[in-house]
């Protein structure tokens, strides 16, 4: 391959990196990859940030040390955030998504894979900081919410089950009680985490925080930090049990717990985002 041209040596990095959240790369990988100088690598990657700026793409990071380089941090703009936010809750906001028994029909929102790509950035962005070890959920509906967020994480996805599969080997189970009062039981392989590891819990929805604290408390058998807890939609319940430990859990929006197939449901962004 002869000498790259700056457009294609930023197009390349643009995709390497996007492909790829959080993962640093050297910038000596760079100056091998395109035969190019350390100088000449800063000043594509200081473009590449600049319009990543100006377009809100994301962050363009830079990262100091022996081990530092530069990473692809899918941070939206705070006003992004909230506007994608709103229009989100005016399309869970419609009469036809209230289900008898007084349910909130999400199912095409979990399905569709642009916008949990943009939900699960938003989601992320307050941990980078925190720096998780991976991105724990329980199955079923919650997993491709928290797989996009523990993609804007670089991190892995760890599954929490709701039955002990024999192909897992040996487990920790507990039983916790679920937002509709009933006892339930939840496990996770020995070998899904390791002692003194960060987790961030996340879910597609809660009413009361029952499903979450199962998580927490799975998170104690294994010795693991939870460093946060998030849900794509939470129900504002005013008999939630355990008010402050339900105040804790970050959502993305918030459902009031009154609705009718009439009228829909009163839904709003969450008050950090607009904070």
């Amino acid at each position: 391959m002869g000498k790259l041209k700056r457009n294609e040596r930023v197009g390349a990095m643009s995709r390497i990196l996007t492909s790829a959240p959080n993962r640093i790369y050297t910038l000596n990988r760079f100056c091998a990859m395109f035969d190019a100088a350390k100088s000449t690598i800063s000043e594509d990657v200081e473009l590449l940030r600049g319009v990543f700026g100006q377009f809100g793409l994301g962050e363009i990071e830079t990262v100091a040390g022996a081990a530092g380089g530069v990473r692809f941090l899918p941070k939206p703009r705070r006003e992004d955030a909230l506007a994608y936010v709103q229009d989100l809750c005016k399309r869970l906001g419609s009469p036809d998504r209230v289900l008898p028994g007084n349910f909130l029909y999400i199912q095409d929102i979990l399905s569709d894979p642009p916008t949990l790509e943009v939900l699960g950035a938003i989601m992320a962005s307050p941990y980078y900081a925190s720096q998780p070890d991976f991105v724990l959920t329980v199955e079923t509906k919650g997993i491709p919410f928290a797989l996009m967020v523990a993609r804007a994480l670089g991190v892995p996805l760890v599954i929490a089950r709701r039955d002990h599969k024999a192909f897992e080997g040996s487990v920790v189970t507990i039983n916790y009680i679920s937002g509709g009062g009933q006892m339930k039981t939840m496990s996770l392989a020995k070998r899904s985490v390791v002692d003194a590891q960060r987790a961030l819990i996340i879910d597609d929805f809660t009413k009361d925080g029952g499903t979450v604290r199962g998580m927490v408390e799975l998170m104690r058998e294994f010795d693991v930090e939870v460093v946060g807890m998030g849900v794509m939609v939470k129900r504002m319940t005013a008999g939630a049990r355990e008010k402050e430990f339900f105040e804790k859990i970050r959502a993305l929006v918030q459902v009031e717990d009154e609705m009718d197939r009439e009228n829909g449901a009163k839904v709003m962004p969450a008050p950090w985002l607009s904070e």
